[in-house]
């Protein structure tokens, strides 16, 4: 029944608001991670390999894939789904691709009700997967709970795309496909960049995966949860959810 009330968030229904109210009190149960970076880096791959490690541990992973939005429907293109096809018959498992409509921020306008959906389902981890990021497209960070921005060597907009507004939203940077040459430039540029940023508490590891082969995803998985378990513990979650009303409300 998910993908009805989904549709109801993005085309304004007017049952909308009386379902999201009468599922607030069940919210606030799933971990939400969002998962971002410049088109061509990976994000949907190792988007499937997360997924595919939360699913043998006996989560249901809920995904939320942001992509553009057709010019000639309106609707989203369903790149993401269509690249992740292979985990979509598993048990425990729901995908859901969005159109952006023009909204800014990378997000669909309806996904923070998505979320909560997924949430109020009964979902254990909720993963969103937005189209990339810019200046003004960095409000994935109000959306979820700990951000992954994904790189990768070779592009040449590493560091460009840091510069356009990442830094400040990353809570883990994944070099990922870092097979390939140029992975430690990538690295040593990122750790000077994060030196002469101000401290937030939090210092975002850097860390490397390569999707396609499954290579570094437990560990991503591992710092997940302990800045999952560094929100819990100094009143993050709570943060976190006071810049979600207020986007609502603005």
């Amino acid at each position: 029944l998910l993908p009805i009330p989904i549709s109801w968030m993005e085309n304004g229904h007017p049952g909308a608001r009386d379902l999201m109210a009468r599922l607030w009190p069940q919210l606030g149960r799933a971990a939400v991670i969002g998962i971002t970076g410049s088109p061509g880096a990976g994000k949907s791959t190792l988007t499937d390999r997360l997924a595919r490690v939360l699913l043998a541990e006996g989560q249901k992973v809920g995904i939320l894939a942001v992509d553009p939005t057709s010019p000639f429907s309106g609707g989203a293109i369903l790149g993401d789904r269509i690249r992740m096809q292979r985990i979509a018959a598993e048990p425990g498992i729901f995908i859901r691709s969005m159109a952006t409509r023009g909204a800014l921020g990378g997000l669909a306008r309806a996904t923070q009700d998505a979320i909560d959906l997924l949430d109020a389902a009964g979902f254990d981890t909720v993963i969103v997967e937005t189209v990339g990021v810019g200046q003004d497209e960095v409000d994935v960070v109000s959306c979820v709970q700990t951000c992954c921005v994904v790189l990768v060597p070779g592009m040449g907009d590493e560091i460009q795309a840091i510069k356009a507004g990442i830094m400040e939203v990353a809570d883990l940077f994944i070099i990922n496909k870092a097979d390939r040459e140029g992975a430690d430039q990538v690295e040593r540029e990122l750790e000077a960049m994060k030196s002469l940023a101000m401290p937030q508490g939090w210092d975002p590891p850097v860390l490397r995966t390569v999707a396609q082969q499954g290579e570094g995803v437990t560990e991503m998985l591992a710092k997940l949860r302990e800045h999952g378990q560094w929100l819990r513990e100094h009143g993050g979650l709570a943060r976190k959810a006071r810049e979600r009303a207020r986007l609502r409300f603005d």
